[in-house]
């Protein structure tokens, strides 16, 4: 799997008759210049469709609303371009004639202070509001740039465009996401209960299956299977093996066989699996390195059939075009009340992971033995970029909620084993006050990005998720 880079997007070029037409052609070619650096396909009128391809009566409304309609499969979001004051009207009726239930994004020029004159005067600070407020009557959802009137040559438009782009892969693939639930949440994690019912009705289905069913499967596969020597091709390929027994190995990569087999079957994006402990006393390893693979792959995997953690993966890989990972909350850092210590036993992926090798899982392998615990990954990560966060199905008040931040992962000394790492947060102690009081999980998402505000602009604005945005 790939994230879609090359978006697609939909433009509505304003228009209102007393203000001079050129402004419209000399949008529509800076637009048109800046999509092809950006590589982003423009969907829009020509300007043999309507004058110089704008919009602005309802009748012009109707032709546009048809053209996004036969585009429907493939644009991801609108783009309203209002080089002077634009027809409030035109622009929300294409959007509810065009039955379109994605992201928007609204841009109005700046005038220039010294062409203030009838034939140059724009007043598209004016129409942006007046473009707001009728969407708004209308119950259309609307992101804003970060200056009020924006030349699209200026670099914060170009970064909100970006930004715009990332919140649509963010909003159009959470609703239609597949995440496969693989075993029963273990009995003493009662923190990764969740709703299947309120991710349903945000599109959000879950596939589930029992656990005996795939180490079962697994277990009928023989090391000198085609599919099995390929997963151990894959494997070597991917980390360093360290002490782990080629038994161990093929034990492994027969489970690889038998998770890839169900997510094919089932067209999954995402996978929570039981990990701890079944597995291991059941089938003598741990999967934490399918986990990574997967989700170095893009196809994220979340321990302990932490459903919504694995959502959580997903949204952020979505935003930054980088894997995830699920880490726990773990431990305080010295007496340094800005840091924490991340940790899993672990499965976090590669791109977490410069000196990745397999290993076992110490701690669980006190009660299961360590012999059974081979698959569990050791590596320490490096100072990088860090975006946090967790979505939450809150099923006491039947709403899905969540919470964002950024902070930076640094290179502490951290002396101890599994996936590990430091992470500096501005007023962690609020962050946990937060997490603590609103019932949040102890599991926590992380992404070398800094992608918060997309995501929280993804949940809140378009989902209706309540989001905090910890600063």
């Amino acid at each position: 799997m790939s994230i879609k880079t090359n978006s697609t997007l939909g433009i509505i070029i304003g228009n209102r008759d007393f203000f001079p037409d050129k402004l419209v052609a000399e949008a529509r070619t800076e637009i048109l210049d800046l999509f092809k650096q950006l590589n982003i396909t423009p969907v829009l009128l020509s300007d043999a469709d309507t004058k110089l391809g704008g919009v602005e009566t309802f009748a012009e409304a109707q032709k546009c609303a048809v053209l996004f309609r036969k585009h429907a499969d493939t644009i991801d979001g609108i783009l309203v371009v209002l080089p002077n004051f634009g027809d409030e009207k035109g622009v929300a009726e294409t959007i509810k004639l065009s039955r379109l239930n994605v992201p928007v994004l609204i841009q109005g020029y700046p005038d220039d202070l010294g062409k203030m004159d009838v034939v140059n005067r724009r007043d598209a600070w004016c129409g942006k509001i007046s473009v707001c407020n009728n969407l708004y009557q209308y119950g259309i959802k609307y992101s804003l740039t970060t200056k009020h009137v924006v030349s699209p040559k200026d670099e914060s438009f170009i970064t909100d465009l970006k930004n715009f782009t990332a919140t649509c892969r963010v909003v159009n693939g959470l609703r239609k996401v597949r995440i496969g639930a693989v075993g029963a949440r273990p009995t003493a994690f009662n923190t990764v209960r969740y709703s299947e019912k309120l991710l349903q009705r945000n599109g959000i289905s879950v596939t589930t299956v029992d656990l005996s069913e795939i180490l079962g499967n697994a277990n009928k596969l023989t090391a000198d299977d085609k599919s099995v020597k390929e997963k151990l091709e894959k494997i070597h390929a991917y980390t360093n093996t360290g002490l782990t027994p080629p038994d161990k190995l093929v034990q492994i990569a027969k489970l690889d066989v038998v998770l890839a087999d169900f997510m094919e079957e089932n067209s999954l994006d995402a996978t929570a699996i039981q990990c701890w402990t079944s597995i291991q006393k059941n089938y003598g390893c741990n999967v934490c390195t399918s986990m990574s693979m997967m989700s170095e792959n893009l196809l994220p995997s979340a321990c302990e059939v932490d459903v919504t953690g694995t959502l959580s993966m997903y949204a952020m890989q979505l935003a930054s075009g980088s894997p995830s990972a699920l880490v726990d909350w773990n431990n305080n850092y010295a007496d340094d009340d800005s840091k924490c210590v991340l940790f899993h036993c672990g499965n976090w992926a590669k791109s977490f992971l410069p000196d990745i090798m397999i290993s076992t899982a110490p701690i669980l392998g006190t009660s299961v033995g360590t012999e059974n615990t081979y698959g569990a990954l050791d590596g320490r990560t490096p100072a990088m970029p860090l975006t946090y966060g967790r979505i939450s199905t809150d099923d006491c008040n039947g709403v899905i909620k969540a919470y964002v931040g950024e902070g930076e992962l640094t290179n502490d000394a951290l002396n101890t084993f599994g996936n590990r790492a430091v992470a500096q947060i501005n007023n962690l102690q609020g962050l946990m006050n937060y997490v603590c009081r609103n019932g949040f999980e102890h599991h926590v998402v992380m992404n070398a990005s800094k992608t918060a505000g997309i995501l929280k602009e993804s949940f809140e604005n378009y989902l209706g998720w309540e989001t905090y945005n910890h600063a």
